[in-house]
């Protein structure tokens, strides 16, 4: 084991004595003894353990490239656990007793019950558990390295997903640092890239949906027959599966490729009520997820969903790509839209090499100081991007079809937009070529009458019009243009033409595309869950 003191990191708020003895009693006291493991890698699940008098480490084992490292010393009066205990990941730690003594083991289901009843104690473990994730994510995180091409599409799908779900994680490039070193000891070549070293274990070509079934995080019932299952964690789906949860409602929450849907795509949002000085949308779906989590909401992500069954109108049930099936007494679908690409040669080719982007997080904008790069969409989500890479010292060419700027942007991004010396305007014009060789090199822009001109551009940022995702939705009403349809004579708001099927936000039909409406529609749609709910 690394012999370095261990500068005990910090392990966020302790409970005082008389909350350590509230909680203490939800569990059952268990001795421990030295060398003892109360759980480690390879265990599906652990429990929330209360140190009365032993003292535990807490141990990230060795890797091939690493030794063994202490990550935490627990001793009494304090607590095991960090956020793994709320999303059901696989423990990837070893807590091992150092000292003789007894614990309380506390398990899942009177955790729930701890969390539902003792506010201030929840405060406490939620507010512990995030410092804990963080804390472990800069000294453990090689429970899961990824290591990939910079800039790959595959490899940065990747990060984005595991950085959305504070999964803790290193980076590692392909071309540098120690990126080949680990390549060498895996036995990784190129054409496995991106690949995932999990506790030793290596997968090669690797997807987010591989990386959930390898940590645990891919759909499993825990034997509770579902109240409402929430389709899509955009705003309006989060939403939805906090109110839910919060009333006592038992809520699952799924989602085809990770949590915060289009808003987490979102740089900075300024008009979000609560956030004067602006929220970018990865953070506040974040906070949103956490949110969830402590209401006992089970969050399954990436889980595609394929089909509905409506057939009792009492027990709709989701379909899932894998065969599963889960029953409910109600569902909402949040699964919102996707933008849509543009019909021009080789944009699958870019796309795939990481020079075609649909978001503008932090993660996806990195790289691009210096360089020239084109956002191509006039409504909000294209204003927040070419913003936000132009304060990143990019040269930002913004291309939408339309002559005015302010038709379907806010007021205080055109503003801003006019003014920066950094982005170039460019209206009532289409990209309609795009060349390179391996990357992004130019792009061709056509005016209104045929007339061409080249800009340079390394990256091209698209966030042109969306388009549905409802063909999951059979046997629900739905307008010409594929949106379900909630306009229902008789029906509780929000409810589609199938009685216990309820839509919200971006994929409902007349729906306002701003993120507070989005959390205002779920929120409300619970509302209507409720009601249709209370005859059984």
């Amino acid at each position: 084991m690394n012999a370095d003191p261990v500068p005990n990191p910090p392990s966020g708020p302790r409970l005082d004595d008389e909350q350590f003895r509230r909680l203490a009693s939800y569990g059952d006291v268990e001795p421990a003894e030295p060398g003892q493991e109360l759980y480690a890698p390879g265990d599906d699940s652990y429990d929330l353990f209360l140190l009365r008098s032993a003292t535990v480490d807490i141990v990230r084992e060795a890797t091939a490239l690493k030794p063994e490292h202490r990550v935490y010393e627990g001793g009494p009066g304090d607590f095991l656990g960090e956020l793994s205990l709320l999303t059901g990941q696989h423990v990837y730690l070893t807590a091992r007793v150092v000292t003789a003594g007894t614990v309380v083991r506390v398990g899942a289901a009177m955790l729930r019950r701890v969390l539902a009843e003792q506010v201030d104690i929840a405060d406490v473990l939620i507010e512990a558990f995030l410092v804990r994730r963080d804390t472990i994510r800069a000294a453990a995180g090689n429970a899961l390295e990824i290591v990939g091409r910079a800039g790959d599409a595959a490899a940065l799908d990747l990060r984005t997903y595991v950085t959305q779900l504070l999964l803790p994680h290193v980076w590692l490039d392909a071309t540098a640092g120690s990126g080949p070193a680990l390549m060498r000891s895996a036995g990784i070549g190129e054409a496995d890239l991106p690949a995932a070293v999990i506790t030793g274990s290596v997968l090669r070509n690797v997807t987010p949906g591989a990386v959930a079934d390898a940590l645990g995080l891919s759909y499993r019932s825990d034997g509770r027959p579902a109240d409402l299952v929430v389709v899509g964690s955009g705003p309006a789906g989060l939403a939805s599966a906090v109110y839910a949860a919060s009333e006592g409602l038992v809520t699952v929450l799924l989602d085809r490729s990770g949590i915060g849907g289009q808003a987490a795509k979102s740089a900075r949002i300024e008009n979000y009520l609560g956030f004067p000085q602006g929220v970018s949308g990865e953070n506040l779906t974040r906070l949103a997820m956490i949110q969830a989590l402590r209401f006992g909401v089970r969050i399954f992500s990436p889980c595609a969903v394929t089909g509905l069954d409506a057939s009792d109108e009492h027990r709709p049930a989701v379909l899932l790509a894998d065969g599963s099936r889960i029953e409910s007494r109600a569902v909402i679908a949040a699964t919102g839209a996707h933008y849509r690409r543009l019909g021009i040669p080789r944009w699958a080719t870019f796309e795939k090499a990481g020079c075609i982007r649909y978001s503008a997080t932090d993660l996806e904008v990195r790289g691009y100081e210096d360089q020239p790069v084109a956002v191509v969409g006039g409504a909000n989500s294209g204003g927040q991007a070419a913003l936000s890479l132009a304060a990143r010292g990019a040269s930002v060419d913004l291309i939408i079809r339309g002559t005015d700027l302010g038709a379907r942007m806010s007021s205080y991004l055109t503003d801003r937009i006019r003014m920066h010396p950094a982005i170039r305007l460019h209206t009532g014009a289409s990209v309609c070529d795009l060349d390179g060789e391996d990357t992004l090199a130019s792009i061709v822009v056509e005016r209104p009458g045929g007339a061409r001109y080249r800009l340079g551009c390394r990256a091209l940022f698209c966030f042109i019009g969306a388009d549905p995702v409802s063909a999951w939705l059979t046997g629900v009403a739905k307008d010409e243009r594929g949106f379900v349809r909630t306009d229902h004579r008789s029906a509780l708001p929000f409810q589609t033409s199938s009685p216990r099927v309820f839509a919200v936000g971006d994929v409902r039909s007349g729906s306002i595309k701003r993120v507070a409406t989005a959390v205002g529609e779920g929120a409300s749609a619970v509302s209507s869950v409720h009601a249709a709910l209370a005859g059984d």
